[in-house]
């Protein structure tokens, strides 16, 4: 008996593929295309809502003001010492304050440590006969590398966007995911407090592709998800091999759009991306 491919895509096993680094040199075009490409449908993760939650971030959860004063204490030394090891005068009138500064802008960029999918889903899940693509682009996020603190940018996109010229001045991600219900739908700006809460935490691209597409699965158990990024990392920027045109690509691809080449394809169409630009 035939079936349709809604309902055969209902009925499949919905897998999550490992995110993949892009080498340099391709088109944008051409990279996500590769990227993309059929694969074999991969053991689904045992997904921890919090992920990666250390003994020390579940007491960041739980303090009390006088322990989280305590905390602030400790990273504020902690930044001095920092600033005395590089050669500078922590008292000078222009530091003086930069322990405290440093330090309570940390807490804020690494924040998604005290987030959980049930806090941020918030029951904002609505049963509607909707089998079609649903898709939410342009999410401005921002992220530390884990290996050296500083900031990775770009945008988290779908195959073939087209970078403006301004890219490399712009220190943020620009995420776009795409989902198919079954049967279940999200509340739309749930999708970008996902991202943000894996994007502020000490993260490297690869994880946080997976991440943010794993929790919308776990969330909405759709028919599938796709989640895909590029960006330049300001470790390869400003240190290291300091080439400044040097981009990442990864992407996660869940469900149907992992085993689907038409779905991609009508995913790349709804988004008017020409696929030549590049």
């Amino acid at each position: 008996m035939n079936t349709s491919p809604i309902s055969r895509r209902k009925h499949q096993n919905q897998q999550i593929a490992k995110p993949v680094r892009n080498t340099h040199g391709k088109s944008v075009a051409e990279s996500f295309e590769s990227l993309l490409g059929s694969q074999s449908p991969s053991v689904v993760e045992d997904y921890d809502e919090l992920g990666r939650r250390s003994l020390s971030a579940q007491s960041r959860i739980t303090e009390e003001p006088e322990q989280a004063e305590k905390r602030l204490e400790k990273m504020r030394g902690a930044v001095r010492t920092l600033i005395e090891c590089v050669g500078d005068d922590p008292d000078r009138e222009g530091l003086l304050a930069t322990p405290s500064r440093y330090a309570k802008a940390l807490l804020f960029l690494t924040e998604g440590y005290h987030l959980n999918l049930d806090d941020i889903v918030n029951n904002a899940l609505f049963h509607e006969r909707h089998d079609e693509m649903v898709i939410v682009k342009d999410i401005d996020i921002y992220s530390l590398c884990e290996h050296h603190l500083v900031p990775f940018i770009g945008k988290v996109c779908l195959p073939g966007i087209e970078l403006p010229s301004i890219f490399t001045a712009n220190c943020h991600l620009k995420m776009q995911i795409g989902y198919m219900p079954s049967d279940v739908v999200i509340g739309l700006s749930k999708l970008p407090r996902i991202a943000e809460m894996f994007s502020r935490r000490l993260q490297i691209q690869e994880r946080l592709t997976k991440e943010v597409a794993q929790a919308i699965a776990k969330a909405i158990k759709p028919q599938g998800v796709i989640v895909t990024v590029e960006s330049s990392h300001l470790c390869m920027v400003m240190r290291g091999v300091q080439k400044t045109s040097a981009t990442s690509i990864t992407s996660c691809a869940l469900g149907c759009f992992e085993t689907e080449a038409e779905l991609r394809a009508q995913f790349l169409e709804l988004l008017g991306v020409n696929k030549t630009r590049l």
